[in-house]
């Protein structure tokens, strides 16, 4: 069970957020998605503190690559808390819930 580790293509994530919020009803969609984005951003970060992929994510918590990027996509999925504890079990990090605002912490 060799897992993978992987360079992530680099991006600027501010550069990009600049650019979407010009484009219509984008700004209300984001902001209403604003707890989901931040936590797909914690968990973005926390894989790739990692340097695991998507399947090796999903070999470690027992389900597919595609479930791995449903959780990752924000908007699509409301995973359960449970699903939540083993992604950060599997990236090697903790879940903390503070304030109604979940964070995962490596």
């Amino acid at each position: 069970m060799a897992e993978l580790k992987y360079r992530p293509v680099t991006h600027d994530h501010d550069a990009f957020l600049n650019k979407a919020m010009r484009r219509k009803g984008f700004k209300k969609e984001y902001l209403d998605l604003g707890e989901e984005y931040t936590l797909v951003r914690q968990m973005l970060a926390a894989r790739l503190q990692s340097g695991l992929t998507q399947e090796a994510v999903a070999e470690r918590m027992g389900t597919t690559k595609s479930a791995v990027s449903r959780l990752e996509a924000a908007g699509k999925h409301a995973p359960s808390l449970t699903t939540l504890k083993k992604y950060a079990k599997a990236v090697g990090c903790n879940l903390e819930i503070k304030q109604l605002t979940a964070a995962i912490k490596g």
